[in-house]
């Protein structure tokens, strides 16, 4: 009886820990891999990142969506894909991607500070060979486009290679896991600042 006692006394706390753990893991935060360059060079290829899963979105923030149901041009993506993107337009945003890579949201010129001025304006506006503006989605000096409730415009920061909303149009906001932020103890610690 004493030594069921004596390992129930270190099985308990052990337990209790590890539902902590999993319960912060399920609805804090938790870690995600970065998988390739479409973030670059915010975000490098294989980078671990945190994901606050309660952080209030804005302009200019990383998130990580789940991309089964909003992605439907790849034929990889099953349940389990994450994308890591950032929000340029939120629900109810006027957006005009201008062709000197100005974008307004609502009139205003967005920030952009994340990437150069050559990279704001090369692979924004053009598409991939055989691929057109996702639906309700218009690139282009003159044309804007209201992001729908709830959903939100995001792009990938390496405009050039980025599958993104101008391919499969809107990220419903159900579908975001959460915000990125890059841990401190990170080498590339002072992309903090990057994000809101």
């Amino acid at each position: 009886m004493q030594t069921l006692k004596n390992i129930f006394s270190w099985v308990l706390p052990v337990l209790i820990g590890l539902l902590i753990a999993l319960i912060v893991r399920q609805f804090l935060f938790g870690f995600v891999k970065v998988d390739g360059t479409s973030m670059y060079p915010t975000l490098q290829n294989n980078e671990r990142v945190m994901l606050l899963k309660q952080a209030k979105i804005h302009h200019n923030t990383v998130i990580v969506f789940n991309a089964d149901g909003v992605d439907h041009n790849s034929p990889g993506v099953t349940k389990r894909t994450k994308y890591v993107k950032r929000v340029i337009g939120m629900p109810g945003d006027k957006v005009e991607y201008k062709r000197n890579g100005t974008v307004l949201v609502n009139g205003k010129k967005l920030s952009q500070g994340y990437i150069t001025k050559a990279q704001q304006i090369s692979g924004t506006l053009d598409l991939y060979s055989g691929y057109k503006e996702a639906t309700g989605v218009v690139l282009g000096t003159g044309k804007t486009f209201i992001v729908p409730k709830n959903s939100y415009f995001v792009l990938g920061d390496n405009r050039k290679v980025s599958n993104d909303s101008r391919y499969y149009g809107f990220v419903p906001k159900s579908k975001i896991d959460g915000v990125v932020k890059v841990p401190f103890w990170n080498s590339k610690a002072k992309l903090i600042n990057s994000f809101k």
